[in-house]
């Protein structure tokens, strides 16, 4: 599946998007793998409460299934005025 980081999300990993091959069955399971990688993807999925996530431009929660997903994106919450 495809992968997509942005904002201060992106900065930290340091790659805008990537191709990730999983068996995780939820955006959870997806992160805590992500996040054994290395430091730097630790250091982004660090504090959840700040963290937004899209299943194929859908917001969606942490515990949503990931089966049949094409695209998951993490960002920060928007703000708006």
């Amino acid at each position: 599946m495809e992968v997509l980081y942005f904002a201060w999300v992106r900065e930290r990993i340091g790659l805008p998007r990537e191709r990730v091959e999983t068996t995780a069955p939820t955006v959870m399971a997806l992160i805590t793998e992500l996040m054994a990688r290395e430091e730097r993807y630790a250091l982004a999925f660090s504090d959840l409460k700040s963290l937004r996530v899209a299943l194929d431009q859908k917001l969606s929660s942490f515990d949503a299934p990931l089966a049949g997903v094409r695209e998951v994106a993490f960002f920060p919450p928007m703000t708006g005025g």
